[in-house]
């Protein structure tokens, strides 16, 4: 329909985000409420409410019964899961975290919509999953078994019960405004900036890095595309970018005599090369990245400035 733009269609929805806290939640829910969504976000601890851009429920999302509550009294017309624990240690303690986190919160929100048609839920999942042809291979940390797992339980919700659910297998999201300074751009941006030498491995790994808001933007496209619903789907640019490629590129962007120390750290087994198919989302969803790396750190760097020029205020 002519002059009927993405506003409109989202002006007055009920939404419900999990994860409203996290990196992606917070950009996420910030361009719901532009929009003129009517978004409730989701939080272990109380939320102060006064920026009006969400009504917030204090809840774990590993409780079904909170869970189940909050979708009665939202009655959202899409979920946005984003609630995860992230950790790509290969530690055996983590198992069960992961499994608690990541696999039953996604199963209490499938089952708080089975029986309500109009929901549709868009979940966020990892390029760390398994693909169906690398079914031989063993999940790759804690991580990714509980990621693959919960893709699983989605597909079974979907062909059993008709939920309408899709998993959007995210890359590496990197951006403004993370505040988890662990990760590795935002890491190696203020370790640079502060005048350190970042501590890595040996920096050879490919991966899919995507900006922050590409992300958004495939999340609000997968809450309405008709052909998503029982689709997993990859979010990328569909390029591969080594982690030395990367750092070095923040060395330019940022400049300076600093060095990284590659093979301070040892590299984590089993990793891999973890790159989109692009094409299905820009086929189902008409969506495809549009910010390039070199640029999206450019942004990433300048925000790292402002914070380091508050904390220095």
């Amino acid at each position: 329909m002519p002059g009927f733009g993405m506003e409109d269609r989202w002006h007055g929805r009920s939404v419900l985000v999990t994860g409203a806290t996290g990196f992606i939640g917070t950009h996420l829910v910030r361009r719901l409420h532009s929009l003129g969504a009517r978004v409730h976000a989701i939080s272990r601890r109380p939320r102060e409410s006064a920026d009006g851009q969400a009504t917030w429920h204090v809840a774990d999302v590993g409780d079904a019964a909170a869970v189940e509550g909050i979708v009665r009294a939202a009655r959202p017309a899409v979920v946005f899961h984003l609630a995860s624990e992230v950790a790509g240690a290969r530690d055996p303690k983590l198992v069960l975290p992961m499994l608690a986190s990541n696999l039953t919160s996604v199963v209490n929100l499938l089952t708080a919509i089975v029986g309500s048609p109009g929901t549709r839920m868009v979940l966020a999942g990892s390029l760390e999953e398994l693909r169906p042809e690398e079914g031989g291979r063993a999940p790759s940390s804690p991580y990714a078994a509980s990621k693959w797992a919960a893709d699983g339980y989605a597909r079974m919700f979907h062909q059993l019960w008709d939920v309408q659910v899709s998993n959007l297998r995210i890359g590496m999201v990197y951006g403004p405004g993370r505040q988890d300074t662990g990760k590795l751009v935002p890491y190696v941006a203020l370790s640079l900036l502060r005048g350190r030498e970042p501590d890595l491995g040996s920096g050879t790994r490919q991966l899919d890095w995507v900006y922050v808001d590409d992300v958004v933007d495939a999340f609000l496209a997968a809450g309405e595309a008709p052909g998503a619903a029982g689709r997993t789907l990859d979010i990328g640019t569909g390029a591969g970018t080594s982690i030395r490629d990367t750092v070095e590129l923040l060395g330019r962007i940022i400049g300076g005599p600093v060095r990284p120390r590659y093979g301070a750290l040892a590299d984590r087994p089993l990793d891999s090369a973890r790159i989109a198919d692009t094409a299905p989302a820009a086929e189902i969803l008409g969506w495809r990245a549009g910010v390039g790396l070199e640029e999206g750190l450019r942004r990433t760097v300048a925000w790292c400035r402002r914070e380091l020029a508050g904390e220095r205020a």
